[in-house]
C-alpha cells in the first residue's frame, strides 16, 4: 500500500513541476513584457503558441530529471540533492533552449523573459519541494505515512542503522523491530525472534521492507535470508558487513559472472564530466589571469618591497596520480632554508608584515591561477601538499593517498569548512574524499561561491 501511495505522490509530483514551469512561463512573460515594459507585442508574450512552448519545455525538464532518478520512490533523497538536481536540470533545459532560439534565429524573443523565466522556475521548483519535505517532516512526526521495517541483525551494524533512522525521524522508518541473537541487544523489548523465525515474522502484513544488516560472521546465512523475503514478496536492503569502507557511490563492473565493487571510482573518470571539468578551469583561470592582472602587479611590488628575493616562490608538491609539481605563490616568508619542510604559523618569524596580509586575504594564492590554466591543478579539488608530509601522513591517516585520484585545487571542500593551513590533518581528508565522491558541478559552484563569500580569509593573526 506505502509503494502505491507513493507512486500515485511522484506521479502528482510530475504533473504538479509541469503545472510550476508552464505557470513560471506565462509569470515570467507578463513581469517582464506587460508590468516592466507596458507592452505585450513581443513574440515571447503570452498567447497560446507560447503556453504549448511552454509545456514542450516542461517535458524536457521532466525527462532530464528523469534521467537523475529524481522521481524514483525513495526516502533518503536529502534537500540538497534536489535543490542541486533541479538547478543543474533546469540551467541544462535552459541553455538548451536558448541555443534552439539561436540556431532557428528567433532574435525577436525576449531574453529578458527567458531569463526571468529560468530563475522564476528554479525558485518555484526548489520551494515546493522544501515546503513538501517540511509538510512531510510534519506529517511523519504525528506518525503517519511511516513505512514499517524490521532490521535483520543484533550487531554493531543493526545498533548503527537504528541510530541514523532515529537521528533522521523525517525518513519516516519504523523500527518493528530486530532479528538475530538477542544477546547483543541494548533493548530486549525490541527482539523480535531469531532467524530461524523470519519466515513468520515478516509474513506480516505490517512489514514494508527488511534491512539485512549482518556482521561478517553470520554473511553465511544472507542468501537463505534474501529467499525468505522474496518468497514473502518483501522488500530487502542490505547493509554489507563491510558498510565503513565502502564509498557512497560504489560503481560495479562484471566480468562474466564476476561483480567487481569498484571502491574508489569518481565521476571525474568519466571523460564528459573530466571534459567539463577543464574547461570550466581553462575559462576560470584564463578569465581569473586577464582581469586580475592590475592585482597581479600591485601585489609583486609589495613583495619586492617587503624583503628581498624573488615575486614568486615555487614549491613542489604532490598533485594527480602522485605526480609532482611546482606550485605558484607569491612569495609572503623571508627566503630560507625550511621552506619544503615546515609549515607557516601565526607567530612564524619568518613572514614578513605584507606577506602576513596577503596569506589573510589568500592573495598570495593567486599564482596557481597559473598552476590550474597548465593543467597542474584545478580551480577546485583537495589541497595539494608537500612531499615531505605526504611520506608521513601515508602513513599515519587512513586513505590519505586517495587524495591524489584528482587533481588538486586552488580551493577545496575542506577549506570552505574552515579546515586549512594548520589544522586537523584526519578532518581534512574526510572533507576531502567526501567531496571526491560526491562531486558535481554543482558541488563546485557551491564551494567556489562558499570561497568568495567567506572563503578567502582565513584564520591567521595579522600582526607579525
Amino acid at each position: 500500500m506505502i509503494r502505491k501511495n507513493q507512486e500515485f505522490i511522484n506521479g502528482v509530483n510530475i504533473i504538479l513541476d509541469m503545472m510550476v514551469v508552464i505557470f513560471s512561463y506565462v509569470f515570467a512573460s507578463w513581469l517582464r513584457l506587460e508590468y516592466f515594459n507596458g507592452q505585450s507585442t513581443n513574440m515571447a508574450a503570452i498567447s497560446a503558441k507560447t503556453v504549448l512552448l511552454a509545456a514542450g519545455y516542461s517535458f524536457v525538464l521532466i525527462f532530464l530529471l528523469s534521467l537523475f532518478e529524481f522521481y524514483n520512490t525513495t526516502r533518503t533523497r536529502r534537500l540538497l540533492w534536489k535543490a542541486k538536481t533541479i538547478f543543474f536540470c533546469v540551467t541544462i533545459s535552459t541553455l538548451l533552449a536558448t541555443a534552439l532560439l539561436y540556431i532557428f534565429r528567433l532574435v525577436e524573443f525576449s531574453r529578458g523573459v527567458l531569463l526571468a523565466f529560468y530563475f522564476i522556475t528554479l525558485f518555484l521548483l526548489v520551494a515546493k519541494y522544501t515546503f513538501m519535505r517540511l509538510v512531510l517532516r510534519r506529517f511523519r512526526g504525528k506518525g503517519f505515512n511511516l513505512k514499517h521495517i524490521i532490521v535483520i541483525g543484533t550487531g554493531e551494524l543493526a545498533r548503527q542503522f537504528k541510530r541514523n533512522v532515529e537521528r533522521e525521524p523525517e525518513l519516516g522508518y519504523k523500527i518493528k523491530g530486530f532479528v538475530g541473537t538477542p544477546s547483543t541487544l541494548l533493548d530486549d523489548n525490541e527482539y523480535l525472534g531469531g532467524v530461524n523465525d523470519l519466515d513468520q515474522i515478516i509474513s506480516s502484513p505490517e512489514i514494508s521492507e527488511a534491512i539485512i544488516a549482518m556482521g561478517a560472521e553470520e554473511s553465511s546465512r544472507i542468501r537463505e535470508i534474501i529467499s525468505i523475503c522474496e518468497r514473502n514478496g518483501v522488500r530487502y536492503s542490505v547493509i554489507p558487513f563491510y558498510n565503513d569502507i565502502i564509498p557512497a557511490n560504489p560503481v560495479i563492473e562484471m566480468v562474466g559472472d564476476s561483480k567487481l565493487i569498484m571502491m574508489r571510482s569518481n565521476r571525474l573518470e568519466n571523460i564528459g564530466w573530466a571534459i567539463l571539468k577543464r574547461s570550466f578551469d581553462l575559462l576560470g583561470s584564463l578569465f581569473g589571469l586577464i582581469f586580475l592582472s592590475p592585482l597581479f602587479i600591485v601585489i609583486a611590488i609589495g613583495v619586492k618591497c617587503s624583503s628581498p628575493g624573488p615575486v614568486f616562490f615555487k614549491q613542489v608538491r604532490v598533485g594527480y596520480q602522485r605526480r609532482e609539481f611546482k606550485m605558484l605563490k607569491f612569495r609572503s616568508l623571508k627566503v630560507n632554508d625550511q621552506e619544503n619542510t615546515a609549515w607557516s604559523t601565526d607567530t612564524d618569524p619568518r613572514r614578513t608584515k605584507f606577506g602576513t596580509f596577503i596569506r589573510k586575504t589568500s592573495l598570495d594564492e593567486l599564482p596557481q591561477l597559473i598552476n590550474v590554466l597548465k593543467g597542474e591543478m584545478s580551480l577546485i579539488g583537495p589541497r595539494p601538499e608537500l612531499p615531505h608530509f605526504v611520506d608521513q601522513f601515508k602513513e599515519t591517516i587512513p586513505f590519505y593517498m586517495v587524495k591524489h585520484q584528482v587533481k588538486p585545487g586552488m580551493t577545496g571542500w575542506a577549506q570552505v569548512n574552515g579546515y586549512r593551513g594548520d589544522t586537523s590533518i584526519q578532518k581534512r581528508i574526510e572533507l576531502d574524499l567526501w567531496y571526491i565522491e560526491n562531486w558535481s558541478p554543482g558541488l563546485d559552484l557551491h564551494i567556489l561561491v562558499k570561497t568568495f563569500f567567506g572563503g578567502l580569509i582565513n584564520s591567521e593573526k595579522l600582526d607579525n
